[in-house]
Formats: C-alpha cells, sequence, structure tokens
C-alpha cells in the first residue's frame, strides 16, 4: 500500500504544477497552441519523474542505509525517466517548440530540488 506524499512533496508538486501552468500561458502567448501544448510536456515530464522518485524513496526507507540507497535509486529513476520522456515527446511530437519543452522541463526540475527547503511539519 503506498503511503500518502509527504509535506514537502506535495508543496512541490503544487509549485510545480502552477509553474507549468505559467509556461502553459507563455508558450501560448509566444507561440501558439502548440507552444502551449510543449509548455505542458515539458511540466508534465518533471512531475511524473519527481513523483516515480518519491515513490522509490519512501519504498525504502528501513535503516540508514537504505535512506542512502533509496535516494541514489530515486535519483538515478528521475533522471532515466526524465531522459525517456523527454526523447520520447521530442521524438514523436513534430511541431513541439523546443525552447519552451525544455525551458518548462528545467524551471519544473529546479523546482523538485526545492523540496529539501520545505519544512515537513
Amino acid at each position: 500500500m503506498l503511503r500518502p506524499l509527504g509535506r514537502p512533496i506535495r508543496t512541490v508538486l503544487l509549485w510545480q504544477l502552477a509553474a507549468t501552468g505559467v509556461m502553459v500561458a507563455v508558450g501560448g502567448v509566444l507561440a501558439g497552441a502548440h507552444g502551449a501544448l510543449s509548455g505542458a510536456a515539458g511540466g508534465a515530464i518533471s512531475i511524473c519523474a519527481g513523483l516515480a522518485a518519491a515513490w522509490v524513496a519512501a519504498r525504502s526507507v528501513k535503516s540508514a542505509g537504505g535512506v542512502l540507497v533509496g535516494a541514489l535509486t530515486a535519483e538515478a529513476v528521475k533522471i532515466g525517466l526524465a531522459a525517456l520522456l523527454l526523447w520520447l515527446v521530442l521524438a514523436n511530437y513534430a511541431n513541439a517548440v523546443v525552447g519552451t519543452v525544455l525551458a518548462s522541463f528545467i524551471l519544473t526540475m529546479l523546482i523538485f530540488g526545492m523540496a529539501f527547503f520545505v519544512r515537513d511539519y
């Protein structure tokens, strides 16, 4: 059974959703419908990778060594899944606005790193 996501992850996911919304609006204004969809795709890639990493990390909290291995495994899963999803989007969406996809992706990945600074209480 999956435990509920902790407060830091929930907070960061909300920030990522807000940033993705901003990138969708900016992409839509600058490049039309394809720009908006590209902004959504970039944000979705990061959010999916972050959720997968949080799930992997939450499963392996049994000892101090388990926490370290879990954190490294979660980071590897996040990077691998993000690379795979970026490749899938850029290879299959012919009208992707690459700058918008990458800007949205990078912005939301940086926001995910802010989970460290969110208090759990």
